[in-house]
């Protein structure tokens, strides 16, 4: 499992908060291995079997994802043209993020 930065609360309590939702974590692990097993979506998010399914289960209500089953196991398939639901972000295309956080490294004398 994942663990996350801690800050420094103004009395000295630690919290836990990431910039992306559970959401986008599930859907970039999605499109990272896009026929991993939900168990191992939730253990590299964080969360339980249970709240993966439920994530993925919104994902593909809101069209973000495809699910297809072969054989035993499920295959999924990204919308990456799928808008971001936030009202100060919804002219922006989820495609960009993943991008963003799937791109290959770069590598070679010019990296």
């Amino acid at each position: 499992m994942t663990t996350m930065a801690t800050t420094a609360g103004e009395n000295g309590s630690g919290r836990n908060w990431t910039f992306l939702t559970n959401h986008g974590h599930v859907l970039l692990a999605i499109a990272r291995n896009p026929t991993a097993r939900l168990r191992d979506v939730a253990d590299e998010v964080g969360v339980t079997e249970r709240a993966a399914q439920a994530i993925v289960a919104d994902l593909e209500a809101g069209g973000y994802l495809r699910r297809t089953r072969v054989g035993r196991r499920n295959e999924y398939t990204i919308n990456p043209s799928g808008h971001f639901r936030h009202p100060a972000e919804a002219d922006q295309q989820v495609g960009a993020l993943l991008a963003l956080f799937t791109a290959e490294p770069a590598t070679g004398p010019d990296a």
